[in-house]
């Protein structure tokens, strides 16, 4: 990750698309070697030719995202507008692929505190609470060593129950735990059919309360009253 190489792989990509410039452009993984004012400087220079409308980081930890917009500000230089690391109901034992950052309990409390937005990939656990996994089935080998956990076990059956009560599906309700963080979210997604499709649509407009949210995330016992 250097300023060839960003101008390199930015070119090949207006390329592909047939255009000039795109909205938002992010950076995929970090180079924690790299000096992160470098890489802001480098996106700077885009930003001002109008290449890029706006400038964001996947898989960059907060604490990489908090060094590059400090050294934003304090150069009159314009920072990471938003993150994307996996935000999911269900945790993560381990990254998916190398490299790939899951947004923990500090990374979405520094979400909160700077209402950074934050576009989650994977945002439904990949199926996680279709009903098509269980501790018996162990088929798909990257489900069971990412999900495969009691916490995870627990958060689907809390799901399930969530679910009954506002009589929808558990996967919408694993949706509307994204989209309900208490910071600027964004939850990409992988329909492969419309029924899929209709799914996501409308758990959307699914709203958790914080109570709910904690409940889910086993932080809490019970669903308190607001």
């Amino acid at each position: 990750m250097n300023k060839e190489a960003i101008r390199r792989d930015l070119s090949d990509s207006l390329e592909r698309l047939r255009t000039a410039s795109v909205d938002m452009y992010a950076l995929h993984r970090d180079d924690p070697e790299m000096p992160v004012g470098a890489i802001i400087e480098a996106l700077n220079e885009h930003l001002e030719s109008g290449a890029v409308g706006a400038i964001g980081a996947s898989n960059w930890t907060w604490r990489r995202l908090r060094e590059a917009n400090a050294y934003a500000a304090a150069h009159g230089m314009t920072g990471f507008s938003f993150s994307s690391p996996n935000l999911s109901l269900a945790k993560a034992n381990e990254p998916f692929w190398a490299g790939c950052v899951s947004a923990d309990a500090e990374t979405c409390r520094w979400h909160e505190a700077e209402q950074l937005p934050l576009l989650s990939w994977s945002s439904q656990a990949r199926g996680f609470f279709t009903g098509r996994f269980s501790p018996d089935v162990r088929d798909n080998e990257d489900i069971v060593r990412v999900f495969y956990s009691n916490g995870n076990w627990e958060r689907l059956r809390r799901a399930e129950r969530l679910a009954e009560e506002k009589r929808v599906s558990p996967i919408q309700i694993a949706l509307a735990y994204v989209l309900n963080q208490p910071f600027p979210t964004c939850a990409l997604i992988g329909a492969q059919t419309a029924e899929e499709l209709r799914s996501c649509h409308e758990g959307a407009a699914v709203r958790l309360s914080p109570a709910e949210l904690d409940w889910l995330d086993l932080t809490a016992e019970s669903v308190g009253k607001e």
